[in-house]
Order: C-alpha cells, then sequence, then structure tokens
C-alpha cells in the first residue's frame, strides 16, 4: 500500500506492508534513526514521535495510520524553539547518558510543555512515565524539562 504523510516538515510518499509498524516505516523506509526499537510493546518510549503535535509510540501505530498527516522527529524539531530549548535543557542538566531514551523523553515533553506550558514537577512525572531510561535516574530529565516550563513561565 502507498502512504502519503508529512515527515519533519517534508512531502513523502512510500510504499509499505499493510501490518508494519509506523516504528518500522521510519527507520527501515526514512531512515530516521532517532526513532528507537526498545520493546515494540509500547512500553518503553524509545520510539516516540509527534503524529500531528501528539506524542504517540510509534511501535504501536500502524504504518496506514499516518497516509495524510504530519510526523515529527526529534530530527524535525531542532530548529523549532520550544524544540531546541528542551533539547537544550538536557544537556545543560545532565539528562541523558548513552542517548538512546533521549529522543523519545524530548518529544514526549515537547508535547506536553505545548499543551501545558505552566507544567509542574508532578505533570512533568506523569506526562514522562511512558519513556523508559536505563542508564539514569529520573530526576534530572524532570529537571530539564521543569526549567523550560519555568523558564516559559517567566518570559510571559
Amino acid at each position: 500500500m502507498r502512504v502519503a504523510f508529512e515527515l519533519d516538515g517534508e512531502e513523502r510518499t512510500v510504499e509499505t506492508p499493510p501490518d508494519r509498524s509506523l516504528r518500522e516505516l521510519l527507520r527501515e523506509d526514512c531512515d530516521a534513526r532517532s526513532v528507537k526499537a526498545g520493546c515494540d510493546g509500547g512500553r518503553c518510549g524509545a520510539c516516540t514521535v509527534l503524529l500531528d503535535g501528539d506524542a504517540v509510540k510509534a511501535c504501536l501505530v500502524m504504518a496506514a495510520k499516518v497516509d495524510g498527516r504530519s510526523v515529527t522527529t526529534v530530527e524535525g524539531i531542532a530548529t523549532g524553539s520550544l524544540g531546541r530549548e528542551v533539547q537544550d535543557a538536557f544537556e545543560e542538566h545532565s539528562a541523558l547518558q548513552c542517548g538512546y531514551c533521549t529522543p523519545g523523553f524530548v518529544l514526549s515533553a515537547l508535547a506536553h510543555l505545548d499543551d501545558d506550558p505552566d507544567a509542574d514537577r508532578e505533570a512533568l512525572r506523569s506526562a514522562l512515565s511512558g519513556n523508559v531510561c536505563r542508564c539514569t535516574g529520573y530526576e534530572k530529565i524532570i529537571d530539564a524539562v521543569a526549567a523550560v516550563a519555568e523558564r516559559r513561565g517567566d518570559a510571559e
């Protein structure tokens, strides 16, 4: 089947089997290497992408479901101001180690801050609870995202 969608601001058309996941489509056909394979069951968040601005686990979305829609990976947010702020905050707060889970955390944080720019730490914990990091504790990740929320709140 043919799937036409926007990926990181560029129109894409891909031939794909109907039983293929969005994660497989993005990694294997679109070379989106930030979309990681973790659990393939929606438990780890390593494959998180934005689908029409909402954080979704790409291993749970069938590729056919993105036809006519917009998909954003971490590569696609590098130039956006909030996306850049989140990425910079992860670096400033040492909120990453191996980096495998980082794209999923960044995109989940971005989607949540877009919906709730004044999120408190508990809301952030809840929003990021679907992402797993096997290297580090979660406090530095929460610190990074909370710092972005604080800065954005101060700017208003």
